[in-house]
């Protein structure tokens, strides 16, 4: 589908500047959108590679293992074939957590490595499984708990209400999740994908790695490490509630204090923003370190293959970026939000949100751009303010989350992943709309 997709968009996107006389404009996007491609693509290279390292450090410490025990029932019944050790299923339950929590950086890594896991277990390599979009769907659902970038964005922005938008995030990212996960489990039951579908590889499955560990290095953690453990967090405890005690005592940046003024939210966004990620960073290190891991040699190891990863997926960003980049310079965008306009009218949805909705799937920098410019033109706490904030906080970008993830492991092949995503996408937009009128309108 995204190959017919990609013809469909960019004929259309030529035929459509030639017809309005922006053929210049779609040139100068081909250009601009192959470099983005690429400069994006390397500049995930540091991030991919820390954090894939990090992995490499639960696993060798066993937490891997640990997580797939504990939330291993939940999993496999949405996976009922992948094996409940499989190191897939612990990487899958590491990036939905840190989508829940508002850590894109740290999501993205884990998600690549849940999805190098799954092609594990397939026995068509470019093909993409059943295990595969259904992931994929939970993804691009964007089910969020702390949408922390976007209520930071309302505080900025004057809101007097910079958290209202959790309620209706949660209500239409769980809707967009439950359709994902119903659309990609009844789709694939059609002929034409049922028919496309690989075998998993059952024989001879991996299981989440453990690093061996001596007794001597096993008796040093069980004393000495583990009191340096503890002594950290106590540590790191007693500054966490130090800053939420004083408003006026800033750790995060000493040359500018938070206000003393400041509300409840915008304290829990700042911390939940700046501390949030470096608490994670530490304590999978400790937790290596604790259970006799050489955390530097495991780093090194994990980010070497985040590296490579990085790399992989800069053509299937290049095809993806362009293509989006041609049709909203041509004017391709406006043309399908003035096509829908009347659908959406009678679903209560402002004309002015309607760009955002139709973008969100496509591009991420262009949709945040459009709901900070709308949110400046009619306020935050406004009906179109609070629809705008919740699109972002409740859905993802679709096309960029595909060529990422398919690209990381050379997915050509992807079947149903793309109706089963927008169908995702499409409920949690429709939520959005319905919660924001009922709760705001």
């Amino acid at each position: 589908m995204l190959n017919g997709l990609f013809v469909v968009v960019v004929v259309t996107s030529v035929l459509l500047a030639a017809a309005t006389g922006r053929m210049e404009a779609v040139t100068q996007a081909l250009i601009e959108s192959a470099r983005d491609a690429v400069t994006l693509a390397i500049g995930l290279i540091g991030v991919m590679a820390f954090f894939l390292g990090l992995m490499r450090i639960a696993e060798d410490g066993g937490l891997m293992r640990r997580l797939a025990s504990a939330l291993g029932p939940i999993m496999k019944r949405l996976f009922p074939g992948i094996p409940a050790d499989h190191p897939a299923m612990s990487a899958m339950i590491l990036n939905i957590s840190a989508n829940m929590l508002g850590l894109g950086n740290a999501a993205t890594p884990f998600g690549i490595r849940a999805m190098e896991q799954l092609d594990t277990l397939n026995s068509e390599k470019g093909t993409a499984s059943n295990a595969m979009v259904l992931f994929l769907a939970i993804n691009t659902a964007g089910l969020a708990i702390l949408p922390t970038g976007v209520i930071g964005l309302r505080a900025s922005l004057g809101s007097n209400d910079a958290a209202g938008i959790l309620f209706p995030t949660w209500i239409a990212s769980g809707t967009a999740t439950l359709v994902g996960i119903l659309a990609a489990t009844l789709i694939c039951k059609l002929p034409r994908y049922r028919n496309t579908e690989p075998q998993t590889i059952t024989s001879a499955t991996p299981s989440i790695r453990e690093k061996p560990v001596t007794a001597k290095e096993q008796t040093e953690s069980n004393s000495l490490r583990r009191w340096a453990v503890w002594l950290f967090w106590f540590v790191f405890s007693v500054f966490l509630v130090r800053y939420l005690n004083s408003n006026s005592w800033n750790l995060f940046s000493p040359n500018q204090e938070l206000s003393p003024h400041a509300d409840f939210v915008t304290l829990v966004r700042s911390t939940l923003s700046f501390w949030m990620l470096p608490a994670l960073v530490a304590g999978l290190t400790l937790y290596g370190w604790q259970r006799g891991v050489r955390v530097y040699e495991s780093l090194v190891a994990g980010a070497k293959q985040g590296f490579d990863v990085a790399l992989r997926i800069i053509p299937y960003l290049v095809a993806i970026l362009v293509a989006i980049g041609m049709l909203r310079a041509a004017g391709g965008i406006e043309l399908l939000a003035l096509l829908l306009t009347p659908f959406t009218s009678l679903i209560g949805m402002p004309a002015e949100a309607l760009p955002m909705a139709v973008l969100r799937p496509l591009t991420g920098s262009g949709a945040f751009g459009v709901m900070a410019e709308a949110m400046n033109t009619h306020g935050p706490d406004s009906l179109i303010g609070y629809m705008v904030s919740t699109f972002q906080g409740s859905t993802e970008t679709t096309f960029y989350t595909l060529a990422v993830y398919f690209g990381a492991i050379g997915i050509v092949r992807t079947r149903h992943a793309l109706p089963v995503c927008l169908l995702a996408d499409i409920a949690g937009i429709l939520a959005a709309v319905a919660i924001v009128n009922l709760m705001f309108g």
